[in-house]
């Protein structure tokens, strides 16, 4: 995609990162939230993740249409893991298939190792995450581990599947 950008979160773009997570809330397993998240809910996790050094990237068009975004969380509170996280990556359904994905976690990545993480893991549902997996698994992220049936949602039991890149 040629005129795509990759940039720091700003307030600015917390509605449209609210409403990309809740679409997916409302209409897939790919998040175990079943509640749609708030704006104020969304403040406070781009404060926390800010004040910990971690990257939150934007992906949007030169037009400044939001196509996506990447994220990072502590993967415990836990000083001794201060150097591994968690990662999301969520698109808006029209980014879907145009490769803002892969530039996206590859922009984050890079700032990963710009920050001096080491290990980022990927907590992906086992249904209805096929695409995820794939685009993980291309940026070099190898399978971890799996636990089965730790989550339901719509009436579905789901798992998750762990995988892990170092950096």
């Amino acid at each position: 995609m040629t005129d795509l950008r990759i940039r720091p979160v700003s307030d600015a773009d917390l509605p449209g990162i609210r409403d990309i997570y809740n679409h997916y809330v409302r209409s897939s397993t790919v998040t175990f939230d079943e509640v749609e998240s708030t704006l104020i809910a969304w403040e406070g996790k781009v404060a926390r993740i800010v004040e910990a050094g971690i990257p939150f990237l934007v992906a949007e068009t030169e037009a400044g249409e939001l196509l996506g975004y990447a994220l990072g969380q502590p993967w415990s509170p836990k000083s001794a893991y201060r150097f591994t996280i968690e990662n999301s990556i969520y698109l808006a359904p029209s980014a879907a298939g145009r490769g803002v994905g892969w530039a996206l976690l590859a922009a984050f990545l890079d700032r990963c190792r710009e920050v001096g993480l080491r290990q980022v893991i990927a907590v992906i549902a086992d249904h209805g995450a096929e695409a995820s997996i794939g685009l993980h698994r291309k940026a070099g992220f190898v399978d971890a581990g799996r636990l089965h049936e730790v989550g339901e949602k719509f009436g579905e039991r789901l798992g998750v599947y762990f995988l892990q890149k170092s950096l």
